[in-house]
């Protein structure tokens, strides 16, 4: 129980931290940090290093989380991260949370509950074997590689481009970022489980150990980088999207490979297609978005103003 409870209290912190990283990349995004050589001009500005650093606090404590739980429960407290970003963000933009969005956030936040509800967790420390690991990460670049192959960047334009195509791709860069993030800690539980000599099948050796820190940090990265690009689309939905498909995920790999179960038979299975339902229509709701300010606000003073018409140059005075 304490160990649950420990677990708990740095899963908190840890969406604390995420939160607010969420919000500078949302900000950094819409300031136009995306797209091609990305990386390189988010490089050259002090506020992107503020969002590693607080992703880094978020993901030493999330690390030190699944040291005392397991992988679905801290997964799934990560969705507190959409709860706490969005009066963050909102307080940021200086408006107000819509009701819509609270809405969304807190349906998507009880769908998850739901899945997590009805999920038997397995015995904390428990971690992948070097093998499973090796087969996540492979399934997890292929899947990655399709979303992100299916999801251009949301301003592209051309012919599929316009405000359902622009939501579509931002979804599914989040989705990549959820699922490069879910296995980037999967693959964390392997690591600090063979330095702890209990990763099932026995130690690895070092360079088996150096390969999954290696692949830890591409995931890592990898998520961070999709996030920032899904960013271009508002804060709200994407990160909704982002810790729907994580703990998904997470609990995909807990169920299929780590022992953890679904409880209560046929009503666990109603409960998880209707928590399911649940935090999609939450993610419809945040994916509206808060109202668009008038055209005046996002241009300018006097922009979008009727102007009056000048009047005909009535040609030289003469005396």
């Amino acid at each position: 129980m304490r160990a649950t409870l420990l677990a708990l209290l740095l899963s908190l912190a840890s969406a604390a931290g995420y939160a607010l990283a969420a919000v500078v990349q949302a900000r950094l995004a819409q300031a136009g940090s995306a797209g091609r050589g990305a990386l390189r001009r988010l490089s050259a500005r002090p506020l992107w290093w503020w969002a590693v650093a607080l992703n880094a606090a978020g993901a030493l404590l999330h690390v030190a989380a699944l040291h005392y739980g397991p992988l679905t429960l801290v997964q799934a407290l990560g969705a507190l991260t959409l709860v706490a970003a969005l009066p963050v963000g909102a307080w940021y933009a200086r408006r107000r949370v819509a009701r819509t969005e609270w809405r969304g956030a807190l349906a998507t936040v009880g769908g998850l509950a739901g899945l997590v509800a009805v999920v038997g967790p397995a015995a904390p420390g428990d971690a992948l074997s070097l093998p499973e690991a090796l087969a996540v990460a492979a399934a997890a670049a292929l899947l990655i590689a399709v979303l992100v192959r299916r999801s251009p960047a949301p301003d592209g334009g051309g012919p599929g481009s316009g405000p359902r195509a622009a939501s579509g791709s931002v979804l599914g860069l989040a989705t990549a970022a959820g699922v490069a993030s879910a296995v980037a800690s999967a693959l964390t539980q392997t690591v600090t489980a063979s330095a702890a000599r209990r990763l099932p099948g026995g130690p690895v050796t070092v360079w088996q150990a150096v390969l999954l820190t290696v692949l830890v940090a591409v995931f890592a990265l990898g998520g961070l980088l999709l996030s920032q690009a899904a960013y271009r689309g508002g804060l709200a939905a994407p990160l909704a999207v982002v810790n729907l498909s994580n703990p998904a995920v997470a609990a995909v790999i807990g169920v299929a490979l780590l022992g953890e179960t679904f409880r209560a038979g046929a009503v666990g299975w109603l409960v998880a297609a209707v928590s399911a339902g649940l935090a999609a229509r939450g993610v419809i709701l945040l994916t509206a978005g808060p109202p668009r300010p008038a055209p005046e606000a996002e241009q300018g003073p006097g922009a979008g103003r009727e102007q009056p018409e000048a009047e005909p140059d009535p040609g030289p005075v003469t005396a």
